[in-house]
């Protein structure tokens, strides 16, 4: 059921992938859903060293130049504090999240 919900989402335009290759190996990326001009991180892996890291800050220059104003990593690990995510307060996070929601384009990459 969530796999064909993410395929649904993605044919709407709203689920979007991040692959990294390394020749021909597919080595790490990340998933996630995009709404208004906020981005919502589900997932990454990584099968070699770094490799998420490269789709997520190649990814998140992308959502910059498109005007993106929220990246949400969900849960605070040492992984997402070292790409440079903060954990801000409920409060600030529900204005963040509004703001960036507020007109609900889909995301065109």
């Amino acid at each position: 059921d969530m796999k064909q919900a993410y395929i649904d989402l993605h044919h709407a335009g709203y689920a979007h992938s991040v692959e990294v290759w390394l020749d021909e190996q597919l080595v790490g990326g990340l998933y996630g859903i995009a709404i208004g001009k906020g981005f919502f991180g589900e997932s990454m892996f990584s099968r070699a060293s770094n490799a998420s890291k490269v789709g997520f800050v190649s990814f998140a220059r992308q959502l910059a130049d498109r005007g993106f104003e929220l990246i949400d990593g969900q849960v605070e690990s040492d992984h997402l504090l070292a790409l440079g995510f903060e954990l801000i307060e409920r409060e600030n996070f529900i204005k963040q999240l509004q703001a960036a929601t507020a007109s609900l384009t889909k995301l065109s990459i």
